[in-house]
């Protein structure tokens, strides 16, 4: 009867046990099916991303700027005058800054005749439409007194910042303000070239130009003027007081001989 009792005591000790186990599973198993989603919610979630975002959004205000109105001499020189397409302000050392300029690059005559600028000129705007003007309802004309038809006009030279004649440390040249253009020759539709200082060609022609070009620019220099100018013929609208003007060039005869170049500056001159 003892054996008997002690076979009960350890089959109750075993219930007992088994009792224990299953209910510390259980326990385990409610406590992550309860932990689970509370964890779950403790942990932030990653912010939602952002949608796409214009260009435009992007830019910071006021940075856009409208672009400057065109100039009252741009206005007038229009597509029919002229292929003379805008530039930018012309930043130079000194003064040789230079607003409103374009690229002369052909004269449209009236007859439609496109005449080119070789190689284009960079002149400011008011200058430009100067040099547009005499050669329409001057140059041309004149050309065809001589039986032939205008193609192209040399340019000898236009924007350059410089002294005066290209002397160091002389008064900048109005071709460091864009305001002057220099011309040697013109060419014809039967490819003759005719040189402006050339004594050769017809004198009544170069006496037409001559007074034309006085007429319209403040500057004309050429041969008989300083030495500088004995090859080419020198335009500008250079301002002075009292409305000065300056009109230098001689329309010599075959055989008369040039200006000579001035002497050298000292190398210590001002």
């Amino acid at each position: 009867m003892a054996i008997r009792r002690d076979k009960v005591a350890i089959l109750a000790d075993m219930a007992t046990v088994k009792t224990l186990l299953a209910l510390l599973v259980l326990a385990a198993l409610g406590g992550s099916v309860l932990c689970g989603p509370a964890a779950a919610e403790g942990v932030p979630l990653p912010r939602p991303r952002p949608g796409q975002v214009s260009p435009a959004e992007t830019a910071p205000e006021g940075t856009a700027k409208e672009a400057a109105p065109p100039s009252a001499c741009r206005l007038r020189l229009t597509a029919e005058l002229a292929v003379a397409p805008s530039l930018p302000p012309l930043i130079g050392p000194g003064e040789c800054n230079v607003d409103d300029v374009v690229r002369l690059e052909a004269v449209w005559l009236v007859d439609k005749a496109r005449v080119p600028v070789t190689p284009p000129a960079i002149l400011r705007c008011s200058f430009a439409e100067a040099v547009v003007h005499w050669v329409r309802e001057d140059v041309a004309p004149a050309v065809r007194s001589l039986g032939g038809a205008l193609r192209s006009i040399d340019n000898f030279a236009a924007y350059d910042c410089r002294g005066r004649n290209r002397i160091i440390g002389a008064r900048l040249s109005e071709h460091g303000r864009a305001n002057a253009l220099d011309i040697r020759s013109l060419k014809l539709a039967s490819g003759t070239v005719i040189e402006l200082t050339d004594p050769r060609v017809a004198k009544d022609f170069r006496e037409r130009l001559r007074k034309s070009a006085c007429a319209r620019f403040t500057t004309v220099l050429g041969p008989g003027s300083d030495g500088y100018h004995e090859n080419h013929v020198h335009l500008d609208l250079a301002e002075r007081r009292g409305g000065h003007r300056m009109c230098q060039w001689d329309v010599r005869e075959p055989g008369e001989e040039a200006v000579p170049l001035p002497p050298p500056r000292p190398a210590d001159a001002p």
